[in-house]
């Protein structure tokens, strides 16, 4: 099945194309199910490592929606991103253990050694920002985690420890805990 597209993706550069024929791709097999289009912006968020305009114009075009509705999907549910994130996703966790126990001077640290707020992504996007409500490990307050890796009594003094084994060109270490 061919679809003609009348987006922006016309006049993408050659990356951007082939991503939005993976989308096109995707989009197929989605419009006609029931509850598809979550899922549709979901594998769209994996193609293009966030959600771009272009790519959630073409999804509401997909689904017969308007692009105000599906950017209400995206925009309500924290998972997804409008814009792009790093290789490494770092949440702070703010829930009120860590939150007591120093959580928000591990994320004050963090936003000062990543030149970041929360929501952001340094420049090179290896990183990105964002705070967590709970992990589930309240007796090792204060945690975060960098993609899935938990880091547990997180020390604000030792974030940039923490930082660099993330930037060493070798994989992390995942016993690393400052």
């Amino acid at each position: 099945m061919t679809t003609t597209c009348t987006c922006a993706c016309a006049e993408a550069g050659p990356d951007e194309k082939e991503l939005m024929g993976r989308l096109e791709e995707v989009l197929a097999e989605q419009k006609d199910k029931p509850g598809g289009l979550i899922p549709a912006l979901q594998t769209a968020q994996a193609i293009f490592g966030y959600l771009p305009e272009a790519a959630m114009r073409r999804v509401a075009q997909a689904f017969d929606k308007s692009y105000s509705e599906v950017a209400g999907v995206v925009s309500f549910y924290s998972f997804f991103s409008t814009v792009p994130r790093g290789k490494y996703l770092v949440r702070v966790c703010l829930g009120t253990a860590c939150y007591v126990r120093g959580g928000n001077e591990v994320l004050r640290a963090m936003k000062e050694k990543l030149g970041i707020d929360v929501g952001g992504t340094t420049p090179d996007r290896l990183f990105s920002l964002e705070v967590g409500r709970c992990f589930g490990a309240c007796g090792m307050a204060p945690v975060l985690m960098v993609n899935d890796d938990l880091h547990q009594r997180v020390k604000p003094a030792k974030i940039g420890e923490l930082l660099e084994k993330y930037r060493a060109p070798a994989a992390p270490a995942q016993e690393a805990r400052p």
